[in-house]
């Protein structure tokens, strides 16, 4: 069966660097250590075909902006036969300090646009989520744009190793399922 990871972002370079684009970070990042780029365009994404221990695997991240990504994430998973349960959606919470990681197996969307977007597109509420922690904005920042900024440089370290920790958490879901992951990457 084949598996879909999906990074959640922005297209453009004016939002590369943001904390809402840290989806997109982890997949590139998963994908360069597996000798790949993702860069073609389906499915109103960029995506990726890997192996993974003889499985397919799909890399993508919807070029729809974030509050519309169900609809990329939709027809890429009926395209290529990938059932719920076999999705993985790497997104950024607000509610986890910067570079803390928490995997759930399923879920509401805890007011992420695009987690909203996918429930409705798939039209169930059970794939898995690898959150990455981004913090809270400082008062007087409205959330909007908060997530639109680049992390500080006081951040850099951190949300770094949090990629690489993701990397790992999404090879250990892989490998062992989410209940492995969640109790090796939840601490």
């Amino acid at each position: 069966m084949p598996k879909l990871i999906v990074g959640l972002g922005n297209p453009g370079r004016q939002y590369a660097a943001t904390r809402h684009n840290v989806g997109f970070m982890v997949v590139d990042a998963f994908a360069k250590k597996q000798g790949l780029a993702v860069t073609r365009s389906d499915h109103q994404a960029l995506l990726a075909e890997a192996r993974w221990k003889g499985e397919r695997v799909v890399l993508l991240k919807p070029q729809t902006f974030m509050n519309l990504s169900g609809f990329s994430v939709s027809s890429a998973a009926r395209w290529h036969k990938v059932e719920p349960q076999d999705i993985l959606v790497i997104h950024d919470d607000l509610d986890l300090e910067v570079g803390r990681l928490r995997i759930r197996t399923s879920g509401g969307s805890g007011g992420h646009k695009g987690i909203i977007s996918i429930i409705e597109q798939l039209g169930i509420q059970d794939f898995a989520r690898l959150k990455v922690g981004i913090g809270r904005p400082a008062p007087g920042w409205e959330v909007p744009d908060f997530v639109l900024t680049p992390f500080a440089a006081s951040e850099r370290e951190t949300i770094d190793a949090a990629i690489s920790r993701s990397v790992e958490a999404v090879e250990t879901v892989l490998d062992e399922g989410c209940l492995v992951a969640m109790n090796q990457f939840n601490a």
